[in-house]
């Protein structure tokens, strides 16, 4: 028997080897990504119309770099909210305007992102821009950054006006020098939108929707947005002009996490509207 433990020793640590190797998880059975229910649509399926400028694909955010859990540049919203943002869009474009969207639907995961970026106060990459006059240690307290976004529940929305015909807004160079979001309009980052008074996603008081300090001429533009939503059933943020929630929310208590894709909405049936 002793002349035979050597080979028999072998034998055990290569088949423990195979059963280890049989054990790991491939690739091919990792963990699925999960789908949207089927309340959600692509809001382009709905309405093609209205334009999106989905901003956390892009680096151009207050973080300063794509965002997880956006793998698409698209607006994924519940089907009520989309059909709302269609008849708003309708009533729009009879005044020769548009609507533009920059977040949807946003996955937890993408919030997470949001919260450590918070957390490390070494990272004011892109703070000259989206937040000049408010400390990052400060964006919890204040209510600018939370563990929790109503975008994550499908019917909350970020967007803006744009005059037709739409001039096209030039891309983001990241590094670029950067302009404060609460600039005057020739002063801040180029957008095709109306002025609004500050850009999207400003922190800062001047982005609350009724702050008197905007223009005659931006109170006009806030309230043309505010107007054609809450006639459809929108409710505005009062400290983000550009953030509406539709009402009555289908998930009011559902946080979602599947990734914006059209891959998260495969085998839902074609939308269509009912005009």
């Amino acid at each position: 028997m002793t002349a035979f433990a050597p080979v028999l020793r072998k034998l055990v640590v290569s088949a423990a080897a195979l059963l280890a190797v049989a054990a790991a998880p491939s690739p091919a059975h990792a963990k699925p990504e999960p789908k949207a229910p089927e309340e959600f649509v692509a809001l382009r399926d709905v309405d093609p119309t209205i334009i999106q400028e989905m901003r956390y694909i892009t680096p151009h955010n207050f973080v300063g770099e794509p965002i997880d859990g956006y793998k698409k540049p698209m607006c994924i919203l519940t089907e009520p909210a989309a059909k709302a943002l269609h008849k708003a869009q309708r009533a729009l474009l009879r005044k020769g305007y548009s609507l533009k969207v920059y977040d949807c639907y946003r996955p937890q995961r993408a919030v997470d992102h949001f919260v450590r970026w918070a957390k490390d106060l070494t990272d004011e990459r892109m703070k000259e821009e989206f937040y000049p006059l408010v400390d990052k240690s400060r964006l919890f307290a204040d209510g600018y950054i939370a563990e929790k976004s109503g975008h994550s529940r499908g019917s909350t929305v970020d967007l803006t006006v744009v005059k037709l015909p739409a001039a096209p807004t030039r891309p983001y160079v990241p590094g670029e020098p950067l302009k404060p979001c609460y600039g005057p309009r020739s002063e801040r980052f180029p957008d095709n939108s109306v002025d609004m008074g500050t850009g999207f996603d400003c922190f800062d008081t001047l982005a609350h929707t009724d702050d008197p300090r905007v223009t005659k001429q931006q109170r006009a533009h806030r309230d043309l947005l505010r107007g054609a939503l809450t006639k459809e059933g929108f409710v505005n943020l009062p400290e983000e002009w550009w953030h509406f929630t539709h009402k009555p929310e289908l998930f009011p208590d559902t946080y979602f996490d599947f990734p914006v894709s059209r891959r998260s909405l495969s085998g839902h049936g074609p939308w269509h509207t009912s005009d």
